[in-house]
């Protein structure tokens, strides 16, 4: 038992080691993924159709906010763990939350990211990664699998 404890945590470190290397080989660490994020959420928070959302929700709560989500892309880029929250969870029941929001979330983050990063490689990783984050949070809270029922959509 200890030595399968012992081959994973290797395991595990050995593929944080790993991402730690390709993210530095593109040019991210976390001083750019900090830097991003207070950007972008700083942006958002004056976004017309954003910041209402996004305001509404967090209130007083955005210095816990922009840490989470430094953490949250630090254990992206990072494979660290550091995260431990549940996005989807998080995201429901947002009052005038809408799927065409996340057109204008990935909008601006591309924005954010030309104007703040500057290693070409690192701006296609973090759209490549926000692309698939916007998917995966749209399919969650959107999707229903009964509209794709052949029967419901016969004429």
């Amino acid at each position: 038992m200890n030595e399968d404890l012992v081959g994973r945590t290797a395991h595990l470190d050995g593929i944080r080691r790993k991402a730690e290397a390709d993210m530095v080989a593109i040019g991210i660490d976390q001083a750019l993924i900090d830097s991003l994020v207070d950007r972008f959420y700083g942006r958002i928070r004056s976004h017309g159709r954003l910041g209402p959302v996004f305001n509404d929700r967090l209130q007083n709560r955005w210095d816990d906010h922009l840490g989470k989500m430094k953490r949250f892309w630090g254990a992206i880029a990072f494979k660290s763990g550091a995260y431990g929250g549940k996005p989807v969870q998080a995201h429901m029941g947002i009052d005038g939350m809408q799927q065409a929001l996340f057109e204008d979330w990935l909008a601006l983050f591309c924005q954010t990211l030309e104007d703040t990063v500057p290693e070409e490689k690192a701006r296609q990783w973090f759209l490549a990664t926000a692309e698939r984050i916007a998917k995966s949070l749209i399919l969650s809270l959107f999707y229903n699998p009964a509209m794709d029922d052949p029967v419901l959509k016969r004429p």
